[in-house]
């Protein structure tokens, strides 16, 4: 595994000048497109609370999908790491929001992971390596809130 600093660029193109700038509230548009070299772009916009199109991902959505793919990426690597064969892996993910008049900022994030590993693993082992992701997890541990796991361990035959 790499270790040392890494750095992540990111090109934001907002795309929502209606023909008159920012020259009221009301009179732009929310869309962007994020762009990294190589990888496909990203539709974004604000949320539709914030006038933004509801089709478009926003940086609220990316916040709770980075806490939840972040934690799924260091779960997986130490499952294989343990010799837990994991065969599904899915996360319904909910982050909660703060807005008022004063402040907006995220209050908590619950991972619902639903994982399914082989048959004859070790399902406290499995649900313990979910513990070590978290304290693992460059995400959670980069945030000023909780980011809390509710794990769901199933076992199939193979």
């Amino acid at each position: 595994m790499a270790s040392g600093e890494h750095e992540y660029r990111v090109n934001v193109e907002w795309t929502g000048n209606q023909g008159s700038g920012t020259s009221g509230y009301r009179a732009y548009g929310r869309n962007h497109e994020i762009r990294v070299d190589g990888k496909p772009t990203i539709p974004g916009s604000a949320d539709p609370a914030f006038r933004g199109d509801a089709a478009r991902w926003n940086p609220e959505d990316l916040l709770v999908a980075s806490a939840s793919a972040c934690h799924k990426l260091w779960y997986l690597h130490l499952c294989a790491e343990a010799g837990i064969v994991v065969e599904r892996y899915e996360d319904n993910a909910v982050g909660t929001m703060l807005d008022t008049p004063t402040e907006g900022r995220f209050t908590r994030i619950v991972l619902r992971p639903h994982v399914t590993i082989r048959a004859g693993g070790d399902v406290a082992l499995a649900e313990h390596l979910h513990h070590a992701a978290h304290e693992k997890c460059y995400i959670a541990n980069s945030v000023n809130f909780p980011i809390d796991c509710e794990p769901v361990i199933e076992t199939v035959e193979i």
